[in-house]
């Protein structure tokens, strides 16, 4: 019989993926999720408990009923100028859901998490490319959030045996090949599907917010990974800790620059369509 694996979050973009990864591999995920910026047709791989991080009784009820063997937790706000706006709605969801989402699954008999962690943890760069020992310093409510759970975290696996692993992404992009799930976000704030959507005539214009870095062409540069590559790195982790891995953390990267201008320049060659 499969292993179900509990995935909080996975009516999203990365979580959703992930389902599909993990079905792929043989698991049968069960998504927790209140679909406030989920979607429930992206929920194709397991069932759908609708549900808030932050509701302990609930999270009970549903891990008493499907009995998983670890937590793939992706739930959380995302958008960072959002976290500037109400720092609180971010230390709530994104802390004390984490939090009361722990003690459910420890009280569940789980003692194994992969957490979508984030590469704003780290802040500015001191140096480059940043690897795992670089220095944490978030910039932002939402990074610091991120951080407080990886702490938290630490502390669990030290104090209490509860194992995990924290994925550092940087930039999710892409979709599954066959086009069954993809990337759908409201308001939608990433560059790939803002530009694609530019390109295809949906939205007025694409801005260009700064080209006086100190980089190639002057714009901004993002390390992107595909989404899929993302799942698959969930699917590792989930096992490695199945396995008996200690507690750890891994950046999750493709270990190469894009800048916006190369972006949009690709978008342009790709699409074949004047782009403004």
């Amino acid at each position: 019989m499969a292993s179900t694996i509990l995935v909080t979050g996975g009516a999203g973009y990365v979580g959703s993926h992930t389902c599909l990864a993990l079905s792929q591999a043989g698991f049968t995920p069960v998504v927790y999720d209140n679909l406030s910026n989920g979607h429930a047709a992206f929920v194709q791989w397991g069932e759908l408990e609708t549900g808030d991080i932050r509701d302990g009784a609930r999270l009970d009820a549903m891990i008493a009923r499907h009995r998983p063997v670890a937590v793939l937790h992706f739930a959380a706000l995302i958008e960072v100028g959002e976290s500037v706006k109400a720092p609180g709605r971010f230390y709530d969801n994104n802390v004390l859901g984490a939090l009361t989402l722990i003690e459910a699954a420890r009280r569940g008999g789980i003692e194994a998490m992969v957490f979508s962690s984030t590469c704003a943890t780290y802040g500015d760069p001191v140096y480059l490319p940043m690897d795992e020992a670089h220095p944490q310093a978030p910039l932002n409510p939402y990074g610091r959030s991120k951080l407080m759970v990886e702490q938290a975290l630490a502390d669990y696996s030290a104090y209490a045996g509860f194992r995990s692993v924290c994925l550092r992404y940087f930039n999710a992009a892409g979709a599954d090949e066959d086009g069954r799930i993809g990337e759908r976000h409201h308001p939608e704030t990433h560059a790939i599907p803002l530009a694609l959507q530019t390109a295809l005539g949906q939205r007025q214009g694409f801005k260009l917010f700064g080209d006086d870095y100190g980089t190639r062409d002057g714009t901004a540069v993002r390390d992107y990974v595909h989404v899929m590559d993302l799942a698959d790195a969930q699917v590792r982790a989930l096992k490695y800790l199945l396995d008996g891995g200690e507690t750890t953390v891994f950046n999750l990267g493709a270990g190469t620059g894009t800048t916006v201008r190369e972006l949009t320049d690709t978008i342009r060659r790709t699409t074949n369509r004047p782009f403004p």
